[in-house]
């Protein structure tokens, strides 16, 4: 009984196998082999008992490029983009109020209505808001006639300035002693119609910087007038930014002066005190110095004599002999 159920599970093994390669399309018989190993069916006992995995790699070079490119996929996706940390964060100090009782000074409200315009007088009226069309030139000496010995203040111009300009050329292109300086010209309001901005020179490196707007009736109003000792004037957007000389060495007063819509006028609403480089030395930096010098002396010494017999006399020699005087040394930076 026991060898029969063995041959009978035997045969029943290799109808299975046969049945599976018959499936496959009897594979195994065109090479003289069993079917059942040539022809695995995934899932399914080979004659040998083992069952196959499906979609096992018999290449060991193919493996070892498939791990590889997996391992450089996963380090591909190591870095999730996460936040890092930057240290701790130094703790932050309001401002301390010194002598909080004490009563300080107060402030007055701006005029709700703005400051009144200042119409210059004596010039044709503006068209369409054009300043392009308005002389620089004329417009100063309009102004002048107007305050003809005002020498301080928003109007204010020295004497000397004041002969120069009325001696300028109508087109204000005349010779360079001149004092009234080429015009610019920006949208400084904000109402898209450009401003005219005018320089006038002073002497000791002042000058008198205006800004003038015209209105829908055609007046020409001065809305910025202010005389500094001035480094340099620039425009930045719709601010006319002033570099003036600080009351400390070495350093600079920048003030911006914007449009105020409420007062009509342009006020300097910024101011920064900035360092500067300190100046070069010059050829003009150099002044009298002490050093060696040459110089010629004289000196006694003796020499033959002449007679009527031998002896000895005496006479005027040349020697040299030390000397001084001034050479060139170098004076310390002149501020």
């Amino acid at each position: 009984m026991g060898k029969a159920a063995v041959g009978k599970g035997a045969g029943r093994r290799t109808a299975v196998s046969s049945g599976d390669a018959h499936r496959a399309g009897v594979q195994g018989f065109g090479s003289g082999g069993s079917a059942d190993r040539r022809s695995p069916v995934p899932g399914r006992a080979t004659a040998t008992g083992s069952v196959p995995r499906a979609g096992s790699v018999r290449n060991p070079v193919l493996a070892a490029l498939l791990a590889l490119a997996a391992l450089l996929l996963l380090a591909g996706c190591g870095d999730t983009g996460g936040l890092v940390g930057a240290g701790a964060t130094a703790t932050a100090s309001g401002p301390v109020h010194l002598w909080p009782d004490r009563v300080g000074a107060t402030v007055p409200p701006a005029d709700p209505a703005g400051a009144p315009p200042e119409y210059v007088k004596g010039i044709p009226p503006v068209h369409d808001q054009d300043v392009h069309a308005v002389d620089p030139v004329a417009l100063v000496q309009a102004e002048l006639r107007v305050h003809p010995r005002t020498r301080a203040g928003a109007d204010g111009i020295p004497a000397e300035t004041a002969a120069a300009i009325s001696a300028c050329t109508k087109e204000g292109a005349g010779p360079a002693s001149c004092p009234v300086l080429a015009p610019y010209y920006r949208d400084l309001t904000g109402d898209g119609k450009d401003e005219l901005i005018v320089g006038i020179e002073f002497p000791d490196k002042m000058m008198s910087v205006r800004v003038y707007t015209a209105d829908g009736d055609g007046r020409l109003a001065r809305i910025m007038a202010t005389t500094q000792t001035v480094v340099s004037v620039e425009l930045a957007g719709r601010d006319v930014v002033l570099r003036v000389p600080s009351g400390n060495r070495g350093y600079e007063l920048i003030t911006a002066w914007s449009w105020e819509e409420k007062q009509r006028t342009m006020l300097p609403t910024r101011e920064q005190i900035v360092r500067v480089p300190a100046n070069p030395r010059g050829p003009e930096d150099r002044g009298p110095g002490t050093g060696p010098g040459g110089g010629g002396g004289s000196g006694g010494g003796t020499g033959p004599g002449t007679g009527t017999g031998a002896g000895r006399g005496s006479g005027p020699g040349t020697g040299p002999g030390p000397g001084s005087g001034p050479g060139p040394g170098v004076a310390p930076d002149r501020p």
